[in-house]
């Protein structure tokens, strides 16, 4: 009748093995997961930063791509005309 005791309190000791293997299973699942959360929510927020800068960079280059053109307007050369610029050497 020993033995049957023993098979039993055997029976229910694999199940609490069981259970306490899920259990930190489950608590390392947990922990992972507030880590990729945190890593997520760190990740959008330097992704809106980049964001912004590109929008602010592409302002900047909007503004010297017209003061260039109005420069450009600005200082026209006339074009060369080789009868009446011939050098005076000639």
């Amino acid at each position: 009748m020993k033995s049957n005791t023993a098979d039993t309190n055997a029976d229910l000791a694999m199940p609490t093995d069981l259970l306490a293997s899920m259990q930190q299973a489950i608590i390392d699942l947990q922990s992972q997961i507030v880590f990729l959360e945190d890593t997520v929510e760190a990740l959008n927020l330097r992704v809106a930063e980049q964001s912004r800068e590109l929008a602010d960079q592409q302002r900047q280059l909007q503004l010297l791509y017209q003061k260039i053109d109005s420069q450009a307007t600005a200082n026209t050369i006339a074009p060369f005309d080789l009868l009446a610029d011939k050098p005076p050497h000639y």
